[in-house]
């Protein structure tokens, strides 16, 4: 790493800590580095007034990823030249949280073989505390100790006697932070060396005789390694005059914010005015390594390090492609932002992706924090604008504001923001949550979550060694990550998630017939086969687009009316469950109606619902992970005799009874309840809805869930399969594009038909299921399960089943066509009845043979 690399933009035209200086005569003294790496901002805190601004650390201002991390890595070198290549090997390096945690990171990645171990704030339920120590001057003062490894502090890891320690801060301003360090840690484990690494040592000489009478009474050797040295000069009652000067900001700035609101122009932060219309926010799943901590909370290692680096191309070449996707133009200036001690990682990204975009764009890293700092738009001011939000990571000091400094005003066309999955809470979705404060300050927003790392070792206090379920909404190692298209499903990435395994390699689809025999004579459930996906005819596929065209506005006022149903009774940000696969082309249309009426970017998943089965277990364990269980949403496509409406209440209700999260509102929203089996609907009509016209070529080319024991165990996904064959045929995209196109044209019937069923009794009548109930009987069937009342699962039974005869409501006409056709094709007969409240009714043939059809498939007249 090269010095003009290392120390490019860190100066400006003006001195960022001149501002301060002016007012308070507080000076900057040292070599003449030092006013290029820091400015100077003030902040509310008792104890010290003005703030130290690094312009190279990647905290308060966001800087070229390459430079941050150079600057820890060349300390890092120079640590291992003052060690020697032996005794770096036996180092270990301990980073401050929050501020430092990059940092030092960096540093071990410059001493090559070190391992690294972090300061936390954040207690992680499970394991035991290893040690702590105090920072004084700072607003949240406890340090915790939380490695993996309990011998990590002593040896590395190795076994060996105590190694050197490298403790690293972004400043050493008193020492008083490394003395308690150190004093608590020699009591544990004594050794011979320590070595303290700063970017800039600004103690007075009265602290620097401190260290070395200290280093004399614990018998210890203390090296010193910065970047660069000075000392803060401090007239008489500096302090309170910081503090008056804190607060006549903080009310002029009140003031001002007071009047621009009473003149319709609310400002969102100090020195910039929010946009009018907010950013999309896209979710970007990264192949985060297996096994990889997301930072160095509970240790990393070596072993970690080359993992990480090896996966890093793939993971920004990820970004770089969701980046390209975004609309408009190529994005030129992007911003990574990491999460308060969550820094490494995010500036790890950074510098990948500054690699993979190259010249084409211009990459800052930056992350959030927890210190409030007075924000000033002057450029002799460190801190020119602040983003003000809520903890999003349930923190256990309690709720409190959260900030981002220098990203509004900034000009980013994109912002990266990565999270742990811990963090990645209804708070960070909220309406003044960061996403939400980021969208109104720059062109995109991706949300990459990484996986929080929870030891194995993780065991309650005083137990070490005993295994704990791990601590609320972070990741158990057990859970896979959801599957997305491209690779998973012709739909978008940001779509929907598939809560699946994926079997596209495993042949599993059976000839029709044999399928039925077999489930009909209970040698199997119809989960555990497919069957051979139906191919439309020309004819078909142009029914289907004629029918696509003529109810696409019927479908887009009752996909409209639904969603606003789902926000206003389940809102601000529902997390959608499509019970795949029919309910998730809804699933996609709901997200989309959200996003384009109200600039929502609504989680969206598919899982598995199996009839006699229950529903994916595994899938709702991933759900509770990373979400409320109280905002997940299903939807479905519609109901038939509420089969799959029962089917989940009684699921969830075992799933909870088994020790699952509890939680989870079993009731369905779906697009069409013919049946009057739920009470959150688009609307109780029976028409066709060309998504049931289909198998997967209609459903992003998934196929129906597979649900067999050799192939899903009991910490898996159920199964699905991607038929990347059948592309050419793929008119998924088609029906979503088409039904969206005209969502602007019935937003007022929407408004009104959403008002009226708020208002409206909507209780279940179930109506359908005593209509099944009654043709099963007067047709001899004697099985409700061979009964598939409505459109669209009649149009399931003639694609996926033996059908036996098609009941249709007298005087039903065009949404019937494609079924007539189907019928048609297969040879059974329609019979029109009065007195049904569907307009059609499949029947099953209920006593299928092989025998029952002929060699066409057709059905057997008679049989």
């Amino acid at each position: 790493m090269s010095e003009r690399a290392t120390r490019e933009e860190t100066v400006d035209v003006v001195w960022s800590g001149s501002w301060v200086a002016e007012r308070l005569g507080v000076a900057l003294e040292g070599d003449g580095e030092l006013q290029g790496l820091l400015g100077l901002a003030l902040r509310r805190n008792p104890k010290r007034a003005h703030l130290l601004v690094s312009n190279v650390l990647g905290k308060h201002v966001p800087q070229r990823p390459s430079v941050v991390h150079g600057a820890g890595f060349e300390l890092g070198e120079r640590v291992r030249a003052l060690l020697g290549a032996q005794e770096a090997r036996r180092a270990v390096v301990l980073g401050y949280a929050e501020t430092a945690t990059g940092l030092g990171h960096a540093v071990a990645d410059g001493l090559r073989d070190a391992p690294y171990l972090h300061s936390t704030r954040r207690p992680v339920a499970g394991v035991e505390q290893a040690g702590g120590f105090e920072e004084a001057h700072s607003h949240a003062t406890s340090h915790l100790l939380l490695p993996e490894d309990r011998d990590l502090l002593a040896s590395g890891g190795t076994g060996a006697d105590a190694s050197v320690l490298v403790l690293v801060d972004d400043e050493f301003s008193t020492g008083n932070t490394v003395l308690n360090t150190i004093r608590a840690l020699h009591a544990l484990h004594p050794r011979e060396r320590y070595v303290i690494v700063a970017l800039v040592d600004m103690r007075s000489a009265g602290d620097r005789d401190r260290l070395a009478v200290f280093a004399a009474e614990i018998g210890a050797r203390v090296d010193l390694v910065t970047r660069s040295t000075g000392t803060v000069a401090l007239p008489d009652g500096v302090l309170e005059r910081g503090q008056a000067l804190v607060a006549a900001q903080e009310a002029e700035q009140a003031a001002h914010a007071a009047h621009a609101a009473h003149a319709g122009r609310a400002e969102g932060s100090a020195g910039a005015v929010e946009d009018a219309d907010s950013a999309p926010v896209t979710r970007v799943d990264l192949d985060w390594p297996a096994g990889v901590p997301d930072g160095g909370r509970h240790g990393f290692t070596p072993a970690h390090r080359a993992a990480l680096e090896a996966a890093l191309p793939a993971m920004a070449d990820r970004i770089a492609a969701e980046l390209g996707d975004a609309a408009g133009p190529a994005p030129r200036h992007v911003l990574v932002l990491g999460f308060e001690e969550l820094m490494y990682a995010p500036l790890r990204l950074g510098t990948a992706l500054e690699a993979a975009l190259g010249a084409d764009a211009e990459v800052r890293y930056s992350t959030t924090t927890r210190s409030p700092v007075l924000a000033v738009d002057d450029p002799g001011y460190a801190i020119r604008t602040r983003l003000v939000f809520p903890a999003h990571d349930d923190p256990a000091d309690g709720p409190g504001d959260r900030y981002a400094y220098n990203v509004a005003g900034a000009g980013f066309d994109a912002v990266v923001a990565v999270v742990d999955s811990t963090a990645d809470t209804p708070e960070l979705h909220a309406p003044d949550g960061l996403l939400a404060r980021l969208a109104e300050h720059t062109g995109h927003v991706l949300l990459v979550v990484l996986p929080s790392y929870v030891p194995a070792t993780a065991a309650p206090t005083g137990v070490p060694g005993t295994p704990t379920p791990a601590p609320e909404r972070q990741e158990p190692a057990v859970l896979p990550e959801p599957l997305r298209g491209p690779d998973f499903s012709s739909y978008a990435p940001e779509d929907v998630g598939w809560l699946l395994q994926d079997l596209s390699d495993t042949e599993l689809e059976a000839p029709t017939e044999e399928r039925e025999e077999a489930i009909q004579s209970g040698g199997a459930h119809y989960a555990e086969s497919l069957p051979v996906e139906y191919q439309p005819s020309a004819e078909y596929q142009a029914l289907f687009t004629a029918a696509l065209e003529t109810s696409a506005a019927r479908i887009a006022r009752a996909v409209g009316t639904v969603t606003e149903t789902v926000l206003a009774e389940r809102g601000p940000r529902p997390v959608l469950v499509s019970l795949a696969r029919a309910g998730t082309p809804v699933g996609v249309l709901m997200r989309r109606w959200a996003q384009h009426r109200h600039g929502l970017d609504l989680p969206h998943y598919a899982i598995s619902i199996v009839r006699g089965r229950g529903i994916d277990a595994t899938a709702l364990r991933w759900l509770a992970a990373h979400h409320d269980p109280a905002d997940v949403v299903f939807v479905d496509g519609w109901t038939g005799k509420g089969a799959i409406t029962r089917e989940l209440a009684a699921a969830i209700t075992e799933f909870e009874a088994s020790g699952g999260p509890a939680g989870f509102d079993p009731e369905i929203s779906v697009l069409a309840d013919p049946g009057g089996c739920v009470r959150t609907y688009g609307t109780r009509e029976d028409f066709l809805i060309p998504s049931a016209c289909l198998n997967s070529t209609v459903s992003g080319l998934i196929s129906r869930t597979v649900l067999r024991a050799d192939l899903v165990g009991p910490d898996d996904f159920h199964g699905g399969k991607f038929y990347r064959e059948l592309a050419d045929s793929d008119v998924s995209g088609l029906f979503l594009d088409t039904i969206a196109a005209r969502f602007d044209e019935v937003a007022g019937q929407v408004e009104a038909e959403a008002k009226e069923l708020l208002a409206a009794d909507r209780a279940p009548t179930w109506e359908g299921w005593a209509a099944v109930e009654r043709i099963s009987e007067e047709y001899g069937i004697h099985d409700v399960n061979l009964v598939k009342p409505g459109v669209g699962e009649t149009t399931r039974v003639l694609l996926r089943r033996v059908p036996w005869k098609i009941l249709a409501k007298r005087g039903a006409g065009a949404d019937l066509e494609h079924i007539r056709l189907l019928a048609e094709q297969r040879g059974v007969p329609v019979e029109e009845v009065d007195d049904l409240p569907y307009s059609c009714v499949g029947l099953i043939h209920p006593r299928f043979t092989r025998g029952a059809t002929g060699a066409d498939g057709k059905a057997v007249q008679g049989a």
